[in-house]
């Protein structure tokens, strides 16, 4: 058999499976099926999709009684280098099926080009705005990067901008944790329309890293620093980016964000300094180090409208989830929830680790920067 030659027609009932596919980018590329029922082997012949029309692909197995359980699959344009992908360019899991039913309809809205994820023209431009940058509140320096959008020379636009902690870890390819690959993410968002941001991404303080990111009142980690840092943030480093690059410098189009101890002080950061951030991009924020929201500090009638992405992994602990759902409902209630609009991401299989924020991190910034503001 060279290719899918069986019809519905010739499937007797009740014993053939048939997979509908759609995409939403077609071309002329054929599309081909690999799984645990051909030793994912691809490209194969006899698992080619016939294709129906314009983004409708098809496969029928004459006899699901003969398949495995689960049947394990993906849809590949062609080899492995064009395999499928979430409408994020995120790498997806195998595709599933512990029950075989008549029909499955399947989409796919993405695909990979020649082994990248990513567009590689639409990469954001990378410029550091100095090595050692002056903390001036702290009497340290750091090394402060912004990714720029791939044709900001070529334009006269201004752009809101998207503050982020820990900048080893966003784009560095050597990072010893891995990456985020947010210039990647940012090339993905541009071709979908959503990548006209400017992020600024300032290094952590190694060594220092907890100190600098734990709050300045009484913590399980004690007394930070987290007072002079987000001071920093806030009074000396967003003006200077205000005045060296197009932004839109207004609080409605500034956010700030992190993840894990860099998500609980972008937590301080945006309640402290209100009118400076609208929007907080939370990742798995160490909320254990601060169980309870010191209110006291919070003049909450001064609080504008305030967008909030808060992501959490069910595989991060025990405690992650409700602590998440705890800190909203807490805001909601002592801080009229009329003024938050939250959006809480789970993932039951999330794990406490840079790649799964890069794959949150288009979803969050569309949420935050380009959705109207509506609850959820």
């Amino acid at each position: 058999m060279t290719e899918n030659k069986a019809s519905i027609k010739e499937v007797k009932p009740g014993l053939g499976l048939i997979l509908e596919l759609k995409t939403a980018t077609d071309n002329d590329k054929p599309i081909y099926l690999a799984g645990n029922f051909n030793n994912w082997e691809a490209p194969d012949e006899n698992y080619r999709l016939k294709k129906i029309d314009a983004g409708h692909y098809r496969f029928v197995f004459p006899n699901r009684e003969i398949l495995p359980i689960p049947l394990e699959y993906k849809y590949l344009r062609g080899n492995w280098q064009q395999v499928e992908l979430d409408e994020y360019s995120n790498t997806t899991p195998n595709r599933q099926l512990w029950s075989l039913e008549d029909r499955v309809l399947d989409y796919v809205p993405q695909w990979q080009k020649d082994g990248l994820d990513y567009p590689a023209d639409k990469l954001p431009i990378i410029e550091i705005l100095s090595e050692d940058f002056e903390i001036p509140q702290l009497i340290k320096t750091r090394r402060i990067s912004v990714l720029l959008p791939h044709n900001y020379h070529k334009t006269d636009q201004r752009y809101p901008v998207l503050y982020l902690q820990d900048g080893q870890n966003l784009f560095d390819d050597f990072a010893p944790f891995g990456n985020w690959a947010v210039n990647k993410k940012l090339a993905v968002l541009t071709e979908k329309g959503f990548g006209d941001i400017i992020v600024v991404a300032i290094d952590h303080a190694e060594e220092d890293r907890i100190a600098e990111f734990t709050p300045s009142f009484n913590t399980k980690l004690g007394r930070g620093d987290g007072k002079k840092y987000v001071r920093f943030l806030a009074n000396t480093l967003k003006p200077y980016v205000d005045k060296h690059f197009r932004t839109k410098p207004g609080c409605k189009d500034t956010g700030i964000g992190g993840s894990s101890m860099g998500g609980l002080i972008s937590i301080y950061a945006g309640f402290m300094y209100p009118e400076v951030y609208n929007k907080l991009m939370i990742f798995s924020p160490s909320l254990w180090v601060s169980p309870t929201v010191p209110f006291q500090i919070i003049n909450f009638e001064d609080i504008p409208d305030m967008k909030i992405y808060l992501y959490g992994g069910a595989a991060e602990g025990e405690s992650m989830i409700p602590n998440l759902k705890r800190f909203r409902e807490t805001i909601n209630r002592q801080g009229q929830a009329r003024k938050f609009d939250f959006n809480l991401s789970i993932d039951p299989k999330g794990q406490h680790n840079e790649a799964r924020w890069g794959e949150e991190f288009p979803k969050a910034v569309e949420w935050l920067f380009f959705n109207n503001l509506g609850k959820r």
